[in-house]
């Protein structure tokens, strides 16, 4: 059986995020998981995703960060409760600061990889700290601040 990512385990009526909403059929569909104690996405910019040709545009970076880091934040809270993340409460996250530090050019075409460390996990504030690299080079690095979705972000059927 295919372990499933983080995204997987958001609630139905709030997949709908651009970069890692599974019911987003425009979306880019990243994907998050645990390797040990870090989390890690790949992905693969593909033409359109260009910035000047040959790199990719720095939006689709800071999406990868943010994308990632608000799974792990989800991800990680689970863990801190000592539970699966099939279980409830579901718990969804929204960022509320997202830094990003262009190190150098983003390879197009070529496998990204985000890698993420969590820095701090608090009753509504999580931390993750995150290095997107390109054959083992360090492209980007961000940190995201995310918060447990707000009740009034809560609505059915808003997209």
């Amino acid at each position: 059986m295919e372990e499933k990512a983080f995204q997987d385990y958001y609630p139905d009526e709030m997949s709908y995020c651009y970069g890692c909403g599974r019911s987003n059929d425009d979306g880019l569909h990243i994907k998050s998981y645990w390797e040990g104690e870090e989390s890690v996405a790949r992905f693969t910019p593909r033409h359109y995703h260009t910035a000047l040709p040959g790199f990719v545009y720095g939006g689709l970076v800071a999406s990868l960060i943010d994308c990632h880091g608000v799974g792990t934040a989800a991800a990680a809270t689970y863990r801190a409760e000592g539970r699966s993340m099939d279980t409830e409460p579901r718990l969804r996250f929204v960022t509320a600061s997202l830094k990003v530090d262009y190190v150098r050019p983003t390879p197009i075409g070529v496998q990204l990889e985000a890698r993420g460390k969590v820095k701090e996990v608090g009753k509504r504030k999580v931390v993750v700290s995150i290095e997107v690299t390109a054959k083992g080079t360090v492209c980007a690095r961000g940190e995201v601040i995310a918060v447990r979705v707000p009740e009034s972000m809560k609505q059915k059927g808003n997209r």
